[in-house]
């Protein structure tokens, strides 16, 4: 009994302790009167309750709301609402490095560089800048025909559909689609998601819960260590684990096929895989198979979810807003009877639609995919960030959503999708581009953006032309729920399907 008292009194002194030191460092805090939840001002547990369920983005816009600019979300991490803040923040040479947040998306105990994790400046610079060309537009322009493969495979399940009048969950389908698609870029290759409609060797689900792994562990990084070696050790390979390993067999089936005989003589649209095996056997000291193996596995990790987040919510907005849809409509036809674009579409003749553009680039801001704030922690001689002073050390970032929701940038009707706001006067398109965080700034700017830029180019008219989506719902108006594991993933969109060819 006595020991029972004793422990019990430990963990008393302990728990007043730790509150009595809190309390110190909140009196004399500089931020002590920085507005946020209550129990942000103690714990990281109000930020991990946010995580868990999921409901950051519509809190963190109605904080910024309530509270203004700037909000406590954490002891030591605030959310900023501020366009200015966010060139500071983001703004390259600037000093702000990835807050330990980012840790829990990458492996703890490999040596390898991960270029999305990496919080050296100068690291990720070197890493980035072996692989940056293959990201270019000029480059990907090449890969089209990869796109228009896969384009030709959802179009015929689209049209399989609508002769059956079976109602599709239009989430899963575009992601089978943007999976495929980026299969094809990195690899050459669909992986058959189209085909089979399935979530083929449990991809898709081991992505899902590498994410909810990322979005909650981040809030704890310093657990990390213990919670992935305790997965490595499970005889079941999931989460991270199960997508490096699906992403590694298909770069070594790659990488048996390949031909250094064929290096002289490329093909004018080579896959990712294919172009760095090449330049790796004229010059290995140019890129390394580690190299080429983390490109791989941040392609086939990042490179579907996104992009079938963003093309889904397009969809959903063009069904709930019809005369969006009949002016996007009105303009391709129009292009068609003048002959200047194809069938299917090129993403030259895509990119000379401003509206088209428009919707696409409203779709992007009104559904980010990212839904958690990009945290960085301020550099040693501080920051001062919309009028408040941080000292060194301290997590500051803004979250896409509480940014494209800002009304002094994106109007009174923010929480409206009309792209005309894009097509305004120039001064306030420029305004309203420097905050668009979707892709977020600077040199950490998402290494894919072009890559679902021309998908999104590609895709959006192609189905526009040729398909109409009816929502499967009780009461005829569009709906869906969405779930956020760092990507705001929609869920339960259920539409019937009706060609427009017949």
């Amino acid at each position: 009994m006595k020991s029972v008292s004793l422990y019990a009194l430990l963990a008393c002194c302990l728990t007043l302790g730790w509150f009595a030191l809190t309390l110190v460092k909140l009196i004399r805090s500089p931020l002590r009167r920085v507005p946020g939840p209550f129990l942000a001002r103690f714990t990281r547990l109000w930020l991990l309750k946010e995580a868990y369920f999921g409901t950051y983005p519509k809190t963190n816009i109605e904080l910024h709301k309530k509270y203004g600019p700037v909000v406590r979300i954490a002891p030591n991490e605030y959310s900023i609402d501020d366009p200015a803040a966010a060139k500071i923040i983001y703004g390259s040479g600037r000093g702000f490095i990835k807050s330990p947040w980012y840790h829990a998306s990458g492996n703890p105990f490999s040596p390898l560089t991960n270029i999305f994790v990496e919080s050296n400046p100068h690291i990720h610079a070197q890493s980035r800048r072996k692989v940056a060309a293959a990201y270019s537009m000029s480059n990907l322009v090449q890969l089209e025909p990869f796109i228009d493969k896969c384009s030709a495979v959802l179009r015929e399940r689209l049209e399989e559909f609508s002769r059956s009048g079976t109602a599709v969950e239009v989430t899963h389908w575009m992601q089978c689609y943007a999976f495929d698609v980026i299969g094809m870029m990195t690899l050459g290759k669909r992986f058959g998601f189209l085909d089979s409609g399935e979530d083929i060797q449990g991809i898709m689900s081991s992505l899902s819960q590498y994410l909810i792994y990322c979005s909650n562990v981040g809030v704890f990084p310093e657990w990390h260590k213990t919670l992935f070696r305790r997965q490595m050790r499970s005889k079941t390979a999931s989460g991270l684990t199960h997508v490096r390993e699906f992403a590694n067999a298909q770069l070594e089936e790659k990488r048996e096929k390949f031909k250094a005989d064929d290096i002289a003589h490329p093909e004018a649209a080579e896959d990712f895989v294919t172009k760095f095996l090449r330049v790796q056997a004229q010059d290995p000291a140019k890129i390394t198979y580690a190299d080429i193996s983390s490109m791989c596995n941040t392609n086939i990790g990042a490179g579907s979810d996104t992009t079938s987040i963003s093309l889904t919510s397009i969809i959903f907005n063009l069904i709930k807003y019809p005369r969006v849809l009949q002016r996007l409509r009105a303009e391709i036809e129009q292009h068609e009877t003048q002959g200047t674009i194809s069938d299917p579409i090129r993403f030259a003749e895509a990119n000379q639609l401003p509206y088209l553009q428009a919707v696409i680039k409203e779709g992007l801001r009104m559904h980010p995919a990212t839904g958690l704030s990009l945290g960085r922690v301020v550099p040693s001689d501080g920051a001062t960030l919309a009028g408040q002073y941080f000292p060194p050390g301290t997590v500051v970032g803004i979250n896409a959503w509480a940014a494209h929701a800002n009304t002094k940038v994106f109007g009174h009707d923010a929480h409206v999708f009309r792209p005309e706001r894009w097509l305004d006067s120039p001064e306030l398109v420029k305004e309203r581009e420097s905050y668009f965080m979707t892709f977020g700034q600077g040199s950490r700017t998402c290494l894919g953006k072009n890559i679902s830029l021309m998908e999104l180019s590609k895709a959006v008219p192609q189905i526009v032309r040729h398909f109409d989506f009816i929502p499967d719902t009780k009461s005829g108006e569009p709906e869906y729920a969405t779930e956020n594991v760092w990507f705001v993933k929609i869920r339960d969109f259920h539409c019937k399907v009706y060609s427009r060819n017949r």
